[in-house]
């Protein structure tokens, strides 16, 4: 949400100019001019179907990753174990959790595919010697949408390492049963059907 209102997605660059007197800046909502006394004039998109394809599908990308990162959020919370969904079955709220950490992943790559398309087309056409339009720099908003992105992977792929989705096998306790004086174990049989052997007192030394 906050790569998507930062306004700095490219702004224009001052490669071979002496003179700046106004710097335009952009992102996948407005495009935006300042001058050099700090004064600033934005106007949005007029219209959606004569934008770019690669910022028409940014948009739909970015809107994506946050529903898939707020579901994501509700699940995990829900999966963690101190709260009191799923009672104390664990196994379901191990389960709960990495589905969150699913939408997490979600979420990392559709913010990642929609800042690296956008960048890629940036550099495109700052490299491109025959463009004959206005050449941008990439901006801060895609830098926070990379790391947005790197840790919405990190994220998911730790929930979904981490939670434990099949039900824990119960230790059984093994109960030590010492043999009695004059009742020795048999190898085969167990110690309820051994022999009694009676010895007198005087057979201890």
């Amino acid at each position: 949400m906050v790569s998507l209102q930062d306004q700095y997605w490219k702004e224009s660059t001052t490669e071979g100019s002496v003179i700046t007197t106004s710097t335009i800046y952009e992102n996948l909502w407005m495009s935006c001019a300042s001058d050099s006394t700090g004064i600033y004039n934005c106007r949005d998109f007029p219209s959606l179907f004569a934008l770019p394809g690669y910022i028409q599908a940014s948009r739909a990308l970015m809107i994506a990753a946050m529903v898939f990162g707020t579901l994501g959020l509700v699940a995990s919370l829900a999966g963690i174990q101190c709260t009191k969904i799923g009672g104390d079955n664990y196994a379901l709220k191990g389960r709960i959790a990495a589905i969150g950490g699913v939408f997490f992943i979600l979420q990392g790559l559709c913010t990642m595919i929609a800042i690296s398309w956008y960048a890629a087309n940036i550099t495109q056409q700052f490299f491109d010697e025959f463009y004959p339009g206005t050449k941008y720099e990439i901006g801060e908003g895609l830098y926070i949408g990379w790391s947005s992105g790197v840790l919405s992977l990190c994220g998911g792929g730790c929930l979904m390492c981490s939670c434990k989705l099949d039900t824990p096998e119960e230790k059984r306790a093994y109960v030590y049963q010492p043999p009695s004086r004059g009742n020795p174990r048999s190898a085969v049989g167990s110690p309820q059907h051994a022999p009694s052997i009676n010895y007198g007192r005087n057979a201890y030394v």
